[in-house]
């Protein structure tokens, strides 16, 4: 894989409210119980000190939604998942709580969530900013969700009241928005939007590699082709980031100039910043080493970079 020159993001700092960002809320005596049942991670286990990501799959185990779950209290989970995918996962979510007893709402108008960076959210933070990777803590009313470090920049999620959110952001620098989808490119943490609802098999975007799938909680929407797709041997398709000379969009096509006939894979996410113009790419393993064009085969060249993590070594080598 190629390197080019990426921009530096430790000199960046600040706050922006994530408006691409919606939040399910899910209380009563079942809710984890339930959702345990219908994602791809152990909501039972779950602690208020945690947040986990998950998959929310069809019966193919293509994934219909990416999640961070949060359990504030016993009784109480919170999703936070793509706002345009919001919608029709909270009414497919509704259409299998029958008697259970927990009430879903959409909770995106009361609460919102926070991305912060750097050194000047570090300061606002004081010793709250050590929270571990994917920990949880109370802070200021809300929840602050730490996240893994990119290129060296430390990143937080802050979830509370709108007006608290607000607030939080207008005591800090502000942040572009294209920055921080970089950035969350660069972290090889992939987000199902709209234009990739039900295109993915968790593996084929590393989400078990992410710590997004527990194998060992039981049964799921798509579990069985989630499992074997684990278990029947190396995995075909991964995600891997690329960089390109033109902006790129969820849901566009990549080609394989050596197999030009149909795609190689596809944009999961995207972000631009200084000019540079990155995504995460879910693509087949068989192009690596291949010139790779963005939309059509004459469309921009695409120059593979690096994850944040390994992949399997056998993968890597396919």
């Amino acid at each position: 894989m190629s390197s080019i020159q990426l921009p530096d993001p430790t000199s960046w700092g600040g706050a922006l409210l994530l408006s691409d960002l919606g939040i399910i809320q899910a209380e009563g005596p079942d809710a984890a119980n339930f959702l345990h049942g219908q994602f791809s991670q152990d909501v039972n286990g779950q602690t208020a000190q945690e947040a986990r990501l998950a998959a929310y799959c069809s019966a193919k185990g293509r994934m219909l939604a990416s999640l961070l779950n949060l359990r504030p209290q016993a009784e109480q989970v919170l999703m936070l998942t793509d706002s345009q995918v919001l919608p029709g996962l909270l009414k497919r979510l509704s259409m299998f709580v029958m008697r259970s007893k927990l009430k879903l709402s959409d909770a995106s108008a009361s609460l919102a969530v926070v991305g912060m960076l750097g050194a000047p959210a570090a300061a606002r933070l004081g010793e709250a900013s050590g929270v571990a990777a994917w920990g949880v803590q109370p802070f200021l009313g809300g929840w602050l969700i730490g996240l893994p470090a990119v290129l060296g920049a430390q990143r937080w999620y802050w979830v509370g009241a709108q007006a608290d959110a607000q607030a939080l952001v207008a005591a800090l620098p502000s942040l572009e928005a294209g920055a921080w989808q970089w950035l969350d490119v660069m972290s090889g943490i992939p987000r199902i939007e709209a234009s990739t609802v039900d295109q993915f098999v968790p593996q084929m975007i590393n989400f078990e590699l992410i710590g997004g799938v527990n194998f060992k909680k039981g049964c799921y929407p798509g579990q069985e082709v989630v499992a074997r797709s684990q278990y029947r041997g190396t995995t075909k398709r991964r995600a891997l980031v690329a960089h390109g000379g033109a902006p790129l969009s969820p849901g566009q096509e990549v080609f394989n100039l050596a197999d030009p006939g149909q795609p190689a894979g596809l944009v999961i996410n995207s972000g631009s910043v200084n000019g540079t113009h990155s995504a995460l790419v879910e693509l087949k393993l068989s192009a690596l080493g291949s010139e790779l064009r963005a939309g059509a085969v004459d469309g921009p060249a695409l120059t593979l970079g690096s994850l944040p993590y390994e992949l399997p070594q056998a993968e890597e080598a396919a």
